[in-house]
C-alpha cells in the first residue's frame, strides 16, 4: 500500500509540474498576442504614411510626366513655363523631396522593429551562449514602445557589462514583463528608469518605476501563480510567476523594492557566467 501511495505521488507530482508548464506557455502565448497587437501598431503608422505619401508622388509623377510631353509639343519657352506654372511645379519640385525622405523613415522604423522582433524571438533555445544585454533590452523597448510612449517617459541609465551566458529570448520576456507592468501601474503620465551594473559574478538590470507602488501584503505573493492585483479580465497573473521560473533557470534571482504610492523597483540579477548544473538561489524579497 505505502508503494501505491508513493508511486500515486509522484505522477501527481509529474502532472502538476506538466500542468505548471502548460500554464506558464500559455502566459508566453498571452505576451507574444499582446506583443504582437503593438507591433502591429507600430508598423501600420509609418505603413500608413508612406502608403498615403506614394499615392501623392504618383500624382506628382503624372504631373511631371505631363510637363515633359509638353516640352516636345509647345511652340515657346513661355508656353512651357505657362504648363508648369498651371501643374504648380515649383511646389511639386519641393514637395517630392520631402515626402521621399519622410518615407525613408517610415521604411528604417518598419526595418528597426523587423530586426528587434527577430532578435527578441529566438524561440526555444537550448544551450546558454553569450549574449549582449544592453542590445536585449533595447531590443525589447523597441517591441514595447507602443504600450510606453503613452504612459511614461522611459530613462536608461546603463552601465559597463560584459556579455553574460544566457538565453537572450528569455532574458527578453521577463524585460518584457517588468517593462509592461511598470506601465500599466502607472496612472496618466510618470517615468520608467532601465538601469544595469555589475559585480565579479553577476550582471543586472532593473525597471523602476513611478506607478502606485505595491503594499508588503501584495509583495509576499508578487511570484505566486496567478496572483495579480490587477482588475478581473486584464491580467492572468502568470507573468511574474513566468519571470521567476525563467530567472531561476539561470540561477539568479529577483528582488523588489516598493512602497504604496512610492512606486516600484524590480532588478534582476543573472550570473556572468553559468555553472554545469545550475541550481536556483533563494528569492530575495
Amino acid at each position: 500500500m505505502p508503494t501505491n501511495d508513493a508511486q500515486r505521488t509522484e505522477e501527481l507530482l509529474r502532472e502538476l509540474e506538466q500542468a505548471n508548464s502548460q500554464l506558464l506557455q500559455s502566459e508566453k502565448l498571452a505576451a507574444i498576442g499582446q506583443l504582437a497587437a503593438g507591433v502591429a501598431h507600430e508598423i501600420n503608422n509609418p505603413i500608413g504614411y508612406v502608403f498615403s505619401n506614394l499615392k501623392t508622388l504618383a500624382d506628382y509623377v503624372r504631373d511631371l510626366l505631363q510637363i515633359i510631353d509638353a516640352s516636345d509639343r509647345v511652340a515657346s519657352l513661355e508656353e512651357l513655363q505657362a504648363v508648369k506654372q498651371r501643374l504648380d511645379y515649383g511646389y511639386i519640385r519641393e514637395d517630392v523631396q520631402a515626402l521621399i525622405n519622410e518615407s525613408e523613415e517610415g521604411i528604417e522604423r518598419v526595418k528597426s522593429i523587423i530586426t528587434a522582433l527577430k532578435d527578441f524571438s529566438h524561440i526555444e533555445e537550448d544551450d546558454f551562449a553569450t549574449a549582449d544585454l544592453h542590445r536585449g533590452l533595447d531590443t525589447t523597448l523597441n517591441l514595447v514602445n507602443n504600450e510606453l510612449k503613452y504612459k511614461a517617459e522611459v530613462v536608461k541609465q546603463y552601465g559597463e557589462l560584459p556579455e553574460i551566458e544566457c538565453l537572450p529570448s528569455q532574458i527578453n520576456q521577463v524585460a518584457l514583463n517588468l517593462l509592461t507592468n511598470a506601465a500599466q501601474s502607472i496612472e496618466g503620465h510618470g517615468r520608467i528608469t532601465l538601469r544595469t551594473g555589475c559585480d565579479a559574478t553577476h550582471a543586472w538590470f532593473e525597471v523602476e518605476d513611478t506607478g502606485h507602488g505595491i503594499t508588503a501584503e501584495h509583495r509576499e505573493r508578487l511570484f505566486d501563480p496567478f496572483f495579480t492585483t490587477k482588475p478581473v479580465g486584464e491580467g492572468t497573473g502568470l507573468g511574474l510567476a513566468l519571470s521567476w521560473s525563467i530567472v531561476q533557470k539561470h540561477g539568479g534571482r529577483i528582488e523588489v523594492a516598493s512602497e504604496p504610492g512610492q512606486g516600484s523597483r524590480f532588478r534582476v540579477w543573472l550570473p556572468l557566467h553559468q555553472s554545469p548544473n545550475v541550481q536556483p538561489e533563494s528569492e530575495s524579497r
